[in-house]
């Protein structure tokens, strides 16, 4: 969506020196320049949810916070020690049940008539004249005469929308009847059992990974259909050159005897239909982005890359109770075991990003990942970050706003190291030394797109409305 009516009508830039300058633009790392965006953010999330996040941002900065008839407009409290006044202005825009647009202006006020004649003597095209945001209360001895779109205040938005962490969730999650829950995708034609495995194209820049005995962890961003689709392409490449593959998945250790009588048997739809009746992880309340169709669709590939004669083993290291470093440590107990009982073995991880770490993480107390635990024992052990450019996953987030757990689609950002610039390729990136985070490059995947469960829970009915009793 272009911002062209909102740029040129309600942004722009201001010509004179202020507080304002320059934050209606943000930073390019393409061009490294402060540049003025050029499309409107859509935020896949309701336009409240986004509202009262925005809302949040600024009361923890000290500022009251009004909202008008409809939740749709707010603004806050004036900014203090600033002349002529300023206060923050938010619009909000619904465009779709999960989809919304959220604008944050910083509006100055006026009184001198002298600045007000300045102002209205800027071109059209960098000035928006107070006109434009109807019904916004005034303050003694000034008027509202001016907005800028505040980017800084809109990245922290962004950040809190779409760089917050997944959740992982783990005991407490119970599974449905299978009869409660409805399959999505998966035709007969697409299960055929004779059918190859969809390898695609080699991970350029990849070819130095594949090793007997070598260990790769790749921090999954989760519920997205890129890192599966990237982690076929490299077990195909594996076994390509003749080497016997693991792909350890975050599936808990008790759905193996499961994941073994699917890999042995002919794929198609009886033998899907066992897999997931019988199985606690892929019915869940609440699934989070390690089941995801696009999971399920790798551990297919697998099993078709074994059929074609290439050695290959499924294994899962997660556990379906344990948390903190009681997790970690059964995580990495079980990859031990599983690349011990195939010691010359390419073994590939997927597993969320901080169990990928090789190096202990500074921000949550004495947490030790899995990475961390198993590059001890094995230090030729590497991990890789994913890079990308903005998109969607399937993830379970914490909503403070409902306070409770809602696995949806939500959009996801990269961080600014984490950025995948427009004209980059897909492939990995190495890097001379590893970093502090531990991780000895990144895997460039593109824009995410977000997987869903294959199974999940149908739509609860509305609720039927009983028409009051007439009064007489």
């Amino acid at each position: 969506m272009r911002w062209s009516g909102v740029m040129l009508g309600l942004l722009g830039f201001v010509g004179c020196a202020g507080p304002t300058r320059g934050i209606a633009t943000q930073y390019n790392p393409e061009t490294g320049q402060y540049e003025v965006p050029a499309e409107e953010l859509v935020y896949q999330v309701p336009v409240e949810d986004a509202m009262m996040t925005a809302r949040h941002i600024l009361e923890t900065g000290r500022f009251d916070v009004l909202e008008k008839e409809g939740g749709l407009e707010m603004f806050s409290s004036f900014i203090p020690d600033i002349s002529p006044p300023e206060r923050f202005y938010i619009q909000g825009e619904r465009h779709g049940p999960r989809q919304s647009v959220v604008r944050i202006f910083r509006l100055r006020y006026v009184h001198d008539p002298a600045f007000a004649s300045e102002v209205r003597g800027t071109p059209s095209r960098q000035v928006d004249i107070i006109a434009d945001f109807k019904g916004l209360p005034g303050l003694e001895g000034y008027r509202p005469a001016q907005g800028l779109r505040d980017m800084g205040v809109e990245q922290r938005l962004l950040a809190a929308l779409e760089m917050a962490p997944a959740l992982e969730l783990v005991g407490g999650n119970p599974p449905l009847p299978m009869r409660s829950v409805v399959m999505e995708g998966g035709n007969e034609e697409e299960r055929a059992p004779v059918a190859p495995p969809a390898c695609g194209a080699p991970v350029e820049g990849a070819s130095s990974l594949f090793s007997a005995g070598g260990v790769l962890l790749v921090a999954d961003p989760l519920g997205t259909q890129e890192v599966p689709s990237v982690a076929l392409r490299m077990l195909c490449e594996a076994t390509s050159r003749e080497l016997p593959v693991t792909l350890a998945l975050s599936i808990p250790d008790v759905e193996q005897p499961l994941l073994e009588r699917y890999l042995g048997s002919s794929g198609d739809s009886s033998a899907l239909q066992e897999l997931l009746s019988g199985s606690a992880f892929w019915r869940r309340v609440y699934q989070d982005g390690r089941s995801s169709r696009a999971m399920l669709w790798l551990v297919e590939q697998a099993r078709r890359l074994r059929v074609s004669g290439k050695d290959v083993a499924v294994v899962a290291i997660d556990s379906d109770k344990a948390h903190g470093n009681e997790r970690e440590e059964r995580m990495a107990q079980g990859l031990l075991k599983a690349q011990a009982r195939r010691p010359q073995a390419w073994t590939l991880v997927l597993t969320g990003s901080v169990h990928a770490r090789t190096t202990q993480v500074s921000w949550d107390g004495d947490l030790e990942p899995m990475g961390s635990r198993v590059a001890k024992v094995l230090p030729s052990v590497r991990a890789l970050d994913v890079g990308f450019r903005r998109g969607t996953q399937y993830v379970c987030r914490y909503s403070v706003w409902e306070e409770d757990v809602e696995c949806n689609v939500f959009g996801i950002s990269p961080s600014l190291e984490a950025r995948q610039a427009t004209a980059q390729d897909a492939g990995l990136k190495l890097y001379p030394a590893r970093q502090p985070d531990g991780f000895s490059g990144r895997l460039y995947v593109g824009a995410l797109t977000a997987s869903l469960p294959p199974l999940q829970a149908p739509p609860r009915p509305e609720p039927v409305k009983t028409p009051a009793p007439a009064t007489k």
